[in-house]
């Protein structure tokens, strides 16, 4: 276009030197009750990209850079509709492998035991039960939250913000997206913090 003489790239497309993801910031704990799960309507009040030597170093450093940490100890799941369920199976297998301790809503137990994998059954905040999803956010015994929604049933929708509020309002990291949780287990099997290089803008 300006006349200028280019050379034609020697590699493919594909053949790429670093993955770049940007992850969204909420501010969710400001807003006093508000559903903290994501329409096409939402609009994030921030956001961070992030440069990483693959998909799984890039989408770990910019989840923590908007505020996510990395689970130590034990992640709580409700995973929502079937497909959501499959698409967190593997991810479940790895966290039982990094000795988490697995807590699930009923649905989700009666899946992963299908699948041969163990899981503790929660129950729902509406059911003055223990182990009570809710009282397990409010008393620190996890420190993941990975609540998918699954329809809208008053039952359903009712626990589930229960869940997903307490997440907020306890300050324990939550997912709502299958997708997303899975990938951040991926990452999160793979790196530690420790093996997250920090390089200058130059070395892109």
């Amino acid at each position: 276009m300006l006349g200028e003489k280019v050379e034609k790239p020697n590699k493919s497309l594909f053949d790429i030197d670093y993955i770049g993801v940007k992850a969204s910031q909420f501010s969710f704990s400001r807003l006093s009750k508000a559903d903290p799960v994501l329409g096409v309507d939402m609009a994030s009040t921030g956001e961070v990209g992030c440069l990483g030597d693959d998909y799984y170093e890039a989408i770990l450093k910019s989840m923590l850079a908007v505020g996510h940490r990395i689970p130590k100890k034990a992640v709580l799941i409700s995973s929502g509709e079937t497909r959501s369920k499959a698409e967190l199976l593997e991810s479940s297998k790895i966290l039982l492998n990094m000795g988490f301790k697995i807590y699930t809503t009923i649905g989700t137990h009666n899946f992963l035991q299908e699948n041969g994998i163990n899981s503790t059954v929660v129950y729902w905040p509406d059911i003055k039960q223990s182990p009570n999803a809710y009282d397990l956010i409010k008393n620190g015994e996890v420190d993941l939250v990975i609540n998918i929604p699954k329809n809208l049933k008053s039952e359903e929708i009712n626990n589930d913000y229960s869940i997903r509020r307490a997440a907020v309002d306890f300050n324990v990291p939550l997912i709502t997206n299958a997708r997303l949780a899975s990938a951040f287990i991926y990452a999160i099997s793979t790196y530690a913090s420790k093996d997250l290089e920090v390089k200058s803008w130059r070395e892109y």
